[in-house]
């Protein structure tokens, strides 16, 4: 797999952990931060649609 095929990571270069370990600029926990890079594709978009579920309750 070509670095082209990879799921990107949703970092905005805003790099902060809040009270409960969730990154307040990419919405990841600390976790998933650290073992992004050793995630398969399906890993990796289990965690965006985890990031996404973070945002909408964000937004209420």
């Amino acid at each position: 797999m070509s670095a082209g095929d990879k799921v990107r990571s949703p970092c905005i270069s805003v790099c902060a952990l809040d009270e409960s370990d969730v990154c307040i600029g990419c919405q990841r926990t600390g976790d998933e931060i650290m073992y992004w890079t050793q995630m398969t594709n399906e890993e990796r978009l289990d965690v965006l649609r985890k990031v996404a579920e973070r945002e909408a309750q964000i937004a209420l």
